[in-house]
C-alpha cells in the first residue's frame, strides 16, 4: 500500500485539486508542504493533533514539512467556524504562544538537518504596504466569490468585521511567499480551510503562471477535531500542565464507541492490517481498543513511560486494587483537616465555580471515595488521601499537606 492510499484507508483526505500529482509527490517524498497553526493559546491541543501526526507521517516517508507559525494571522483571526470575533491578543502574548507551540512541535517533528523547516507568517505580514497589498493581491480576489465561501457565509447574517474579511487574504499570501521562499508546492489544511487554501493556489496561478505547481489537498476531519477534546473543564490540552498525561490517557480511554476505530485509523501508527483486524470488535473488545487508543496517544504525546503509569493508574482505579500513585493530585494545607465539598471542588479544578459544584452534587454527580455527596454543605475529612469522582469517569485524589 502506498503512503496516499494509506492516508485514504486511514481517512485522512476528503478534497484535492489535482489528485495523481499530489498522489506521485507524496508516494515519492518529493512534498515540501506545509500546515499553519494559529497560536491563541499557550499550548497545542486535541484538536491540532490530527495535524501533527500527518505531519509526521508524510516526514516519515521523506516528505519536507514547513510548520506556518501564524504570529501575523493570529493578529486578525480566522472566521471560519467562528459566531463572534475572536479576542484580539497582544504581541506579547502571541510571541509567548509562538514558544510553547515550538517546543511542543518538536516531539512530533524532525527539525534536525533541514529535515522540517518551522516559520513565523509575521516575518512577511507585519511589514506588508496598504497599497501593495491593494494592488498586488486584492486585485486577485473577487469579493463575490470569497462571499460564496461557507466560512463567511455563516457569519454574514451576525455580522463580518473587515479585519476577518482579510485573512483569507494573508492565507492566501503566506502560501504564496511559501511558495517562493521554500519551494513549498502543497499545503494541507481542515475542510473548514478550504476555500482559504483555493485562494492560496489561485494567487500562485495568477501572480506566478499556469505552469506554477501549487497544490491544495485537505483533511477529513479538522471541523471534527476542532471539536474533538472539548470536555467539561475544557479544552483538552498536550502540555501536561494544563491536562496530565493521565488525564489525557482518561479522555481517549472514554470517547464513544461509534468513534473509537476512526480515531484508531486517523491518530495511531498502528498498521493499517491490524487496525482493519480490530475493525470488527464488538461489545467488551470494544473497550480494549479505546484503551490502547489511549495508549498509544499518551506514548505519542507524552513518552512511553507516562503511557504506561497512566495505563497501570487506569487498570489499579477500575479494577479496584486501589492503586491510585499516578492519579491526577492536589495537595491541601488543611489546618483543620476538612473542607467543604464545594471549596474542595473549586479547589481542585474539577469545576470553575461553587455553583457548578452545586448542580453537579444535585444530579448526583460527586462521590468521595466511592459515596455518592448528596449534600452541597457537606465536610470532607482529608486524612490521608480521599478520591473525588466527578461523574462518571473524572477522578482526582486529594491529600493533605
Amino acid at each position: 500500500m502506498t503512503l496516499y492510499d494509506e492516508l485514504v484507508a486511514r481517512g485522512l483526505i476528503a478534497q484535492v485539486t489535482n489528485e495523481e500529482e499530489i498522489k506521485k509527490m507524496i508516494n515519492e517524498g518529493k512534498a515540501t508542504f506545509y500546515i499553519g497553526f494559529d497560536p491563541t493559546a499557550d499550548s497545542l491541543h486535541v484538536g491540532h493533533f490530527m495535524a501533527l501526526c500527518l505531519m509526521k507521517r508524510l516526514q516519515m516517508a521523506g516528505n519536507k514539512p514547513i510548520a506556518l507559525l501564524g504570529g501575523g494571522t493570529g493578529m486578525i483571526g480566522d472566521p471560519s467556524g467562528k459566531s463572534d470575533m475572536r479576542k484580539m491578543l497582544t504581541p506579547e502574548t502571541i510571541q509567548h504562544n509562538i514558544d510553547c507551540f515550538k517546543k511542543q512541535m518538536s516531539r512530533f517533528i524532525d527539525f534536525s538537518d533541514g529535515k522540517a523547516i518551522m516559520v513565523n507568517n509575521a516575518d512577511w505580514l507585519m511589514d506588508l504596504n496598504y497599497i501593495d497589498v491593494l494592488r498586488e493581491v486584492g486585485a486577485c480576489f473577487s469579493v463575490n466569490k470569497m462571499l460564496s465561501f461557507e466560512c463567511y457565509k455563516q457569519r454574514w447574517e451576525r455580522g463580518l468585521t473587515f479585519l476577518e474579511f482579510n485573512y483569507m487574504i494573508m492565507q492566501s499570501y503566506d502560501f504564496y511567499m511559501l511558495y517562493q521562499k521554500y519551494g513549498c508546492n502543497m499545503q494541507f489544511g481542515g475542510d473548514d480551510q478550504w476555500a482559504n487554501m483555493l485562494g492560496g493556489t489561485e494567487l500562485i496561478r495568477k501572480k506566478l503562471g499556469k505552469d506554477a505547481h501549487a497544490m491544495t489537498i485537505t483533511l477529513l476531519l479538522n471541523s471534527e477535531g476542532k471539536k474533538m477534546g472539548k470536555t467539561e473543564k475544557g479544552a483538552v490540552w498536550l502540555d501536561p500542565e494544563k491536562t496530565s498525561p493521565f488525564e489525557f490517557f482518561q479522555y481517549w480511554r472514554n470517547v464513544a464507541d461509534a468513534d473509537v476505530m476512526k480515531c484508531i485509523r486517523m491518530l495511531t501508527f498502528l498498521p493499517i492490517e491490524e487496525i482493519e483486524a480490530m475493525s470488527g470488535w464488538e461489545g467488551s473488545q470494544l473497550n480494549k481498543a479505546k484503551e490502547i487508543l489511549a495508549y498509544e496517544l499518551t506514548k505519542l504525546v507524552h513518552g512511553e513511560e507516562e503511557a504506561n503509569k497512566a495505563l497501570d493508574a487506569a487498570k489499579a482505579l477500575f479494577g479496584g486494587k486501589g492503586n491510585t500513585e499516578n492519579m491526577p493530585t492536589t495537595e491541601l494545607e488543611l489546618p483543620e483537616g476538612k473542607i467543604g465539598i464545594l471549596d474542595l471542588m473549586v479547589a481542585t479544578k474539577l469545576v470553575n465555580s461553587k455553583r457548578e459544584a452545586r448542580t453537579l452534587i444535585a444530579g448526583k454527580g460527586v462521590a468521595v471515595n466511592d459515596v455518592i455527596v448528596e449534600d452541597p454543605n457537606a465536610e470532607i475529612v482529608i486524612d490521608g488521601e480521599v478520591i473525588i469522582r466527578k461523574g462518571k469517569k473524572v477522578y482526582h485524589k486529594v491529600v493533605r499537606k
